[in-house]
């Protein structure tokens, strides 16, 4: 399972911090950050998602008020949002 996060789009409303802590408050620039994730395309994130925090980084995903959040299977099948 892997989580993408369009870094232009998220807006700093942080509810994913308190979701997941892969995602941390940038105050200076406004956004949050995906820790360990690459950028896979400009302002976009990627990274695979443990097994024990799938829970975490699907709420993470869906308390996102700008849908800046995507989880996906193994399969590449978007689940979230």
């Amino acid at each position: 399972m892997r989580i993408e996060f369009d870094r232009d789009t998220c807006t700093g409303m942080f509810q994913c911090t308190a979701e997941w802590e892969a995602f941390e408050e940038n105050r200076d620039d406004g956004k949050a950050d995906l820790a360990g994730s690459e950028e896979a395309d400009e302002d976009v994130f990627v990274r695979e998602i443990p097994e024990d925090a799938e829970f975490d980084a699907k709420m993470a995903a869906r308390v996102c008020p700008v849908d800046a959040i995507a989880v996906y299977d193994d399969d590449g099948e978007r689940l979230i949002p």
